[in-house]
């Protein structure tokens, strides 16, 4: 799915982000079908679009250490 500017995304931003920048990721789930996740230090540039279950799936995997170096 395509996300354009016309879509009506409520974003927020992640409780780990920090208040100096950095890695900050927002993310859009006020739509029943989509998660939405941006780069809040580029909120006009590109987002990545999930479905819930993709998203859950994803999360999971991060809070278990699948993705740590």
């Amino acid at each position: 799915m395509e996300l354009t500017h016309s879509h009506e995304l409520t974003w927020r931003k992640s409780s780990l982000s920090s208040a100096e920048g950095g890695n900050c990721v927002e993310v859009a789930t006020n739509f029943p079908d989509l998660v939405a996740v941006r780069d809040s230090k580029d909120p006009s540039g590109p987002a990545l679009a999930f479905t819930p279950a993709q998203w859950r799936s994803f999360i999971g995997r991060v809070n278990t250490g699948a993705f740590d170096a």
